[in-house]
């Protein structure tokens, strides 16, 4: 079979996909460019991304080094980030008329807050651009042909050649992927990677609700830490902090089925401060009771559940908290350990690790080393970001480059 006119597929409608195949079209415009999808419809994650708010990207400020916030992939990032970083993102979605807002926490969002104006912003552009967009499309297999390009085989039988193949269906299970893509092909096992803790401790999960602003989290024997702000929840624990960490950690506590010693530093400091900020506390109030002086952006509630973890009576005084109490009080604050009993899902965020591995790509084109014209982006490919924009950061940063290459 021939194909007169060059045919680009890409395999998922996702935000990686959508954005490649408005890119590509635009620089091949003589391109017949077609995206299929598994789904109903297209781009359901992107419209629920931040909450339905869809956190864009990041500001990147307060990042030192993109491993900071990317596990995975940074060195590949770093590398691609040359041709399309959050600067560049920002101003492509500003040039397509997205008014754009940077939050106190660096994370950028649409104005309108909707993440429905990015989708539709996406299925406009496809379609002004003539780009084809298939749904109830389902891959069965991507095979290699003899006379060059690729053959895709759909569940309902269709066969379909194409002369490059972008694969972007991020969030794929390992099993899957290896079941699409030809066998050479290394897979990474997936597994997720954003995921709030269940606790064992009812006293804990009794305080739900409840914020600590600065908190630091660690997993017991390992070197796995994180800071940010903890929310205490009806089973254990979340907010970013703890994202953050469950990123980091992902591949360890995968292995360990979840199962882990979470250490909380609640003040975020070392031993020397929190026992710097107890002596003084008992200098300048002796004569009040304990319960009623508590360090800065510990709430109350919390503030006794840890000196009941103490074993510090409420009614007692400064004055009267004795050398012992005192350094078991400082061991709460910085080294307050529960035991994790399993994963609880994020409803925001659905990362997986895992995917492609990157030493199955060409760094600068993100091309297939052992099969050309095949391609991936996105999260199909083994990088993962913490929460706060950075994997869609991702999704268009790899997709352009792809873009770029084809």
């Amino acid at each position: 079979m021939h194909i007169s006119q060059e045919k680009i597929a890409i395999i998922g409608a996702g935000a990686a996909g959508c954005f490649a195949a408005i890119e590509i079209k635009r620089r091949k415009p003589e391109a017949e460019v077609v995206i299929y999808e598994a789904a109903p419809k297209p781009m359901i994650k992107l419209a629920l991304t931040g909450g339905g708010r869809c956190n864009l990207t990041n500001s990147f400020r307060d990042v030192g080094a993109l491993t900071e916030v990317y596990p995975r992939g940074a060195r590949l990032l770093q590398r691609a980030f040359k041709s399309f970083d959050h600067e560049d993102a920002m101003a492509w979605f500003e040039g397509e008329g997205v008014r754009l807002v940077t939050q106190q926490d660096q994370c950028v969002f649409p104005v309108s807050q909707d993440a429905m104006q990015i989708v539709r912003l996406f299925l406009r552009r496809i379609e002004q651009l003539g780009i084809s967009l298939l749904c109830d499309k389902k891959l069965s297999r991507i095979n290699t042909c003899p006379q060059g390009g690729f053959e895709l085989q759909f569940s309902d039988s269709q066969k379909v050649l194409a002369q490059k193949v972008l694969v972007t269906i991020g969030g794929s299970s390992s099993d899957r992927l290896r079941s699409l893509l030809p066998e050479d092909i290394e897979i990474t096992q997936s597994m997720p990677s954003l995921f709030t803790f269940k606790i064992s401790d009812m006293r804990l999960r009794s305080l739900m609700g409840t914020v600590v602003q600065e908190a630091t989290l660690s997993l017991a024997g390992t070197k796995f830490r994180a800071s940010g702000t903890l929310l205490i929840t009806d089973w254990g624990v979340s907010g970013p902090v703890t994202l953050r960490l469950s990123s980091y950690a992902a591949e360890h506590l995968f292995r360990q089925q979840y199962r882990s010693v979470l250490i909380v530093n609640w003040l975020s400091c070392d031993e020397d401060a929190a026992r710097k900020f107890l002596r003084s506390a008992s200098q300048a109030h002796a004569k009040k009771q304990i319960c009623n002086i508590r360090p800065e952006g510990i709430a109350d509630r919390l503030w006794r559940h840890l000196l009941a973890r103490a074993g510090v009576k409420e009614e007692l005084r400064w004055a009267e908290l004795g050398g012992k109490a005192l350094n078991k009080l400082v061991n709460v604050l910085v080294c307050d350990e529960y035991s994790i009993e399993g994963r609880a899902h994020f409803k925001e965020e659905f990362v997986t690790c895992g995917g492609v591995a990157l030493s199955e790509v060409q760094l600068n084109t993100l091309e297939s080393r052992k099969h050309p014209g095949l391609f991936f982006a996105g999260e199909v490919l083994d990088i993962d970001g913490v929460t706060g924009g950075f994997n869609l950061q991702a999704a268009w940063t790899t997709a352009k480059v792809v873009s770029m290459s084809i």
